[in-house]
């Protein structure tokens, strides 16, 4: 790899290390930094950024992560007896809870399925549950997002390396200097 290589491996992997903690804290969308980093190594250095394929996977994790994380509180929700009124709740308190930084982003799934079932008149004990639900859902789908956004950096660096180094031993030598090619006299 050449010392530019190696600076964009550096910087894409920093930033992609950003969308990790974009998993952590919604300052950032963690998965869709990741793929764009990766989007922006391959425009940069064409065949020796990431393969069109790994892209194309990258791209699917993508979306599927970002699918996974919306139904990860509402399934929380339901399977801990949720009504359709605590799952909308804890949709709408995770929305509000984004503008209150972590604790609104934690409590805000469990605020909001617990009010909306309080005021949907299930019994405090069941609209406890659907809000404890919602949380550990939203748990769940961080954790998820981790370990995909962690999966897709490791598919990324691999075909960067590799690609990398196919493209270096593919390169024919270097022709002879002069100095080389002068014949010895006699």
């Amino acid at each position: 790899m050449t010392s530019e290589q190696i600076v964009g491996l550096a910087i894409a992997l920093f930033l992609m290390l950003a969308g990790v903690l974009g998993c952590l804290l919604p300052v950032l969308p963690g998965t869709p930094v990741v793929l764009l980093a990766a989007i922006a190594h391959r425009l940069y250095f064409g065949d020796t950024g990431p393969s069109a394929l790994v892209l194309v996977l990258l791209t699917l994790l993508t979306v599927l992560s970002l699918v996974f994380d919306q139904l990860a509180s509402v399934v929380g929700a339901r399977k801990l007896g949720a009504t359709w009124k605590g799952v909308t709740g804890a949709v709408c308190g995770g929305l509000v809870g984004l503008f209150f930084s972590v604790p609104g982003i934690l409590l805000g799934p469990f605020i909001g399925a617990t009010l909306f079932e309080l005021l949907g008149d299930r019994e405090f004990r069941d609209a406890l549950k659907a809000g404890v639900g919602a949380t550990l859902g939203l748990l769940l789908g961080v954790a998820g997002k981790v370990a995909v956004c962690m999966v897709m950096i490791l598919m990324f660096s691999w075909s960067v390396v590799s690609r990398s180094l196919e493209a270096r031993d593919a390169q024919p030598d270097a022709p002879p200097t002069p100095e080389e090619t002068t014949i010895p006299s006699p």
